[in-house]
């Protein structure tokens, strides 16, 4: 097993690796004591006619700079592959503002070729490449070093399965002419707002059992405090304050290190200091903030008059494409876009794109009452009316 640990070491691989088809990549990392992701490890593989060449790049190495890799995934001509690919692709671009091009994500093609929903790597290992992973180095400290025989054996399968089932998958959607619903979805990945934690936008994640804007005001301010300091500290956010501990000072308003004290949820370490203060900070101007400023929810779900025989019928006809077509149900369209369908919106999701073809132009004749639904034995069969 070869560990790189120089950047010339790295830039030899990466030059090597741009005159074949494609490189498959993973990365091991820790974020459970950080906001942003410690990138401990990167595994890359490519494939030549006498065989494979797999490597691990020690980023935590003196003196390695990750250009070179970097200067590879800017390379149009040689596709990066990876499984699951959203939070390595936040470390890449958090790290240097690059994004893999052009991108291949195994888990979501998975979906499309009738491997389920969120299917994982080791399903698809053992499915396509009909193979077992040892997953016991799964949680260990990547950060550490050496790393163990154990924990480099692990690391380098991540990437050397890889390319069978890359191989696999893209043989599948040429076969199928679905290439394009995959590159769909992907270009969610590859934006940068994708990856764009903004503080004053923080307030939405937070549940809440009332919508008075007074109160959401506080919410705000407290939440877009926490992610700002969280960012800038670099620790996660729930050790900063938990979100029940958010709506807890939301809810009492405290204005003095005196009350901070009397609350039941808040860590000790967060009723003194720079925690402390900037709790009461945004607690005062969440209090006085403007109403025309305050912040309005979302209540459009809310308010839809969904058509609940209309909004079952949809769920019934998913179910039928979804069988018919073998893509996953959760990534043609959630619930709530059927039931917003069932309420008459069409500016949603599954109206549009590759989605339009497997299923929301049959949604949109069935709410126009142009087709109809029938059960033939354990089959649901569409009926043109």
């Amino acid at each position: 097993m070869k560990t790189l640990t120089t950047t010339d070491e790295l830039r030899a691989f990466c030059e090597q690796a741009a005159k074949y088809p494609y490189v498959t990549v993973d990365t091991e990392f820790l974020r459970e004591r950080t906001y942003y992701s410690k990138l401990c490890l990167i595994q890359l593989a490519y494939r030549d006619k006498s065989g494979e060449d797999a490597v691990l790049v020690d980023p935590l190495a003196e003196g390695l700079s990750l250009e070179p890799l970097y200067e590879l995934f800017r390379n149009e001509a040689v596709v990066k592959v990876f499984h699951a690919a959203r939070q390595d692709l936040e470390i890449f671009w958090v790290d240097a503002q690059v994004f893999p091009q052009p991108l291949f994500d195994t888990q979501v093609a998975a979906m499309v070729c009738g491997f389920g929903e969120q299917v994982g790597y080791e399903t698809l290992v053992r499915k396509v490449c009909k193979q077992g992973l040892d997953k016991t180095s799964r949680f260990t400290d990547w950060s550490r070093r050496p790393l163990s025989e154990a924990q480099m054996t692990y690391a380098l399968a991540d990437v050397t399965h890889l390319r069978q089932i890359y191989e696999y998958l893209r043989k599948e959607l040429d076969k199928t002419g679905r290439s394009h619903w995959v590159a769909e979805e992907l270009q969610v990945l590859t934006d940068p707002a994708t990856y764009d934690a903004q503080p004053r936008e923080a307030w939405r994640r937070i549940k809440t059992r009332t919508n008075s804007g007074k109160f959401l005001a506080v919410v705000r301010e407290l939440a877009a405090f926490r992610e700002e300091y969280a960012q800038s500290n670099n620790v996660p956010r729930n050790r900063v304050f938990k979100d029940d501990a958010l709506v807890e000072l939301a809810s009492t308003k405290p204005r003095s290190p005196a009350d901070l004290g009397g609350s039941r949820l808040l860590l000790r370490e967060a009723r003194k200091g720079a925690i402390a203060d900037g709790i009461l900070a945004a607690v005062e101007r969440g209090v006085n903030c403007p109403q025309e400023k305050m912040p309005k929810p979302d209540l459009s779900r809310e308010k839809m008059q969904i058509n609940g025989a209309l909004a079952d019928l949809l769920r019934v006809l998913l179910k039928a494409k979804t069988e018919t077509s073998g893509v996953a149900a959760k990534l043609i369209a959630p619930s709530s876009d059927l039931d917003a369908i069932a309420a008459g919106e069409r500016d949603v999701p599954a109206l549009h794109g590759w989605r339009l073809e497997v299923f929301g132009a049959d949604a949109l004749r069935l709410c126009e009452g142009k087709i109809a639904l029938a059960a033939k034995g354990q089959l649901v069969q569409v009926v043109e009316l």
